[in-house]
């Protein structure tokens, strides 16, 4: 197995993940995606044309699999984990890290304007 294998994905359109794996050279990769642990089927590595040792990667992504809450896939060669995707249903914007993330940083420029007024009133 090369030691500069990269998977990156490329993107989800439609259902299905897509990705580009490099540096793997002239034999297709043996690839698998795990979810929970269980090997899906479905996945598909062709060689992309012109570019030898690279390979375009597609998985649909199984539709039974898409429930409320975090799901996540892993795209392995044996022991290797090459990528991984994360895909997030059913739960509102509210709830999600990232959204209570931006509110903290927008209540921290409050407190920083707030605070540099009080610095500048008290100061003169």
């Amino acid at each position: 197995m090369p030691d500069n294998l990269k998977l990156v994905q490329t993107r989800i359109r439609a259902g299905v993940w897509q990705g580009v794996l490099t540096g793997a050279g002239a034999v297709v990769p043996q690839l698998q995606v795990l979810h929970l642990e269980r090997s899906l089927p479905g996945l598909v590595v062709t060689p992309v044309p012109g570019q030898s040792g690279d390979y375009e990667v597609k998985l649909p992504i199984p539709v039974e699999l898409l429930s409320e809450g975090v799901q996540t896939f892993l795209i392995r060669q044996g022991e290797l984990t090459l990528a991984h995707f994360t895909i997030i249903t059913g739960v509102p914007m509210e709830d999600d890290l990232r959204a209570e993330i931006d509110l903290l940083r927008a209540e921290l420029d409050m407190l920083k304007r707030a605070f540099r007024r009080h610095c500048l009133e008290t100061a003169g």
